[in-house]
């Protein structure tokens, strides 16, 4: 076996573990795998030591320079809060910024959110979203996400983004090409948004145009958005999508991540080995697996499979392991932080709390039901 092609496969998952403790199992696939990073959930997270000590165990057996990353967007998507505090939402924090006249406080959120991450070892967090809060999506997207204007979207993303550039925290703009024309949940199906081109270009792609390379890395999801040249397949596969607008339109060179390719939204759509190998094809940089261990190694081997198979695809995935070695050691060649005493931790919750106080003080009261 040629052993490039095992490093490059294994170099483009971002992958997730079972528990608040790395099994044997799982330091055995790992040390074969050697994926490009670690993703954990609430399932794996007890408080900071604990979760410091996952995350070194663990990132000790993939790749140099690892991702260390964990979803903390604020509100329903925050996996730190049982740990530490629970951080306001984007669309709470839109809200007061949009009462109160100060963008500071969405650079703050930016900032708590880093701190926050920083203090439990992870480098990366999956955010911010940069969809519309729009009527279509509000059951699936609740309070994640923070305006429904483009304007009010690149404001709170530009800020948020300065905020955690601020404490060396890397963010992920999520969830391109955009999620909000969607009434279905993409972890369970794949949302079919009925969206133009011109209307996609000119508002859920704004943002995006606006901020351009500010943002380190960018998610594509698994909707499909057929009315316009990428048809019925979802974008996380698209070369239209990920290719075509993104890379040459937008003229992006960022880190291009997929959303987790265990959802429905893909899996209903295609297997996982097919999946992965057109993602790839299509211009991905990272593929995330965030459960299975048998989806993991079946992503591993397909891509292994298809490298044999075509040599295209074997220069193909060198190319992109190697581009991504080279943006992992230059995004975090600080290497991991130090660990927080248990006074700094109780001052950052503390931080965290009053943030929650102020921002709660300036959320438009529900209105009074006539008698």
């Amino acid at each position: 076996m040629n052993t490039s092609i095992r490093q490059a496969a294994g170099s483009l998952l971002v992958v997730g573990l079972s528990s608040p403790q790395l099994s044997s199992l799982e330091s055995a696939w790992l040390k074969l795998v050697r994926p490009a990073g670690i993703i954990l959930f609430r399932r794996n997270i007890v408080d900071a030591a604990a979760t410091r000590s996952l995350l070194d165990r663990a990132t000790a057996l993939c790749a140099e320079h690892s991702f260390r990353c964990v979803d903390v967007e604020g509100g329903a998507v925050d996996r730190l809060r049982d740990a530490l505090a629970p951080i306001p939402p984007p669309q709470a924090v839109m809200q007061a910024r949009e009462r109160t006249g100060k963008t500071s406080l969405i650079r703050e959120h930016g900032e708590l959110v880093a701190q926050a991450v920083k203090a439990f070892g992870f480098n990366t967090t999956l955010a911010p979203v940069v969809d519309l809060t729009l009527g279509e999506s509000a059951a699936v997207m609740g309070t994640r996400t923070a305006s429904a204007t483009p304007a009010g979207v690149e404001e709170y993303a530009r800020n948020f983004i300065a905020g955690l550039a601020a404490h060396r925290v890397l963010g992920c703009g999520k969830h391109f090409p955009g999620l909000g024309g969607g009434t279905l949940d993409s972890h369970l199906e794949t949302p079919a948004i009925h969206r133009s081109s011109r209307e996609l270009w000119q508002k859920d792609l704004a943002p995006y145009r606006a901020l351009g390379n500010q943002l380190p890395m960018i998610m594509v999801n698994h909707a499909s958005y057929p009315e316009t040249p990428g048809r019925n397949q979802p974008a996380s596969i698209s070369s239209y999508w990920i290719t075509t607008v993104l890379r040459k339109r937008l003229g992006y060179r960022g880190l291009i991540f997929s959303d987790d390719m265990e959802m429905g939204g893909i899996l209903k759509f295609m297997p996982i080995e097919v999946a992965v190998v057109a993602a790839m094809r299509a211009g991905m940089d990272l593929v995330e697996i965030c459960h299975s261990p048998e989806l993991i190694f079946r992503a591993y081997e397909a891509l292994i499979a298809e490298a044999e198979r075509s040599r295209a695809f074997h220069k193909l995935i060198v190319a992109r392991a190697g581009r991504g070695a080279r943006q992992r050691a230059r995004l975090f060649k600080g290497g991991v932080s130090t660990a927080r005493s248990a006074r700094q931790l109780e001052a950052l919750r503390s931080r965290i709390l009053g943030f929650g106080a102020t921002i709660a003080k300036y959320q438009p009261t529900p209105e009074t039901p006539p008698a």
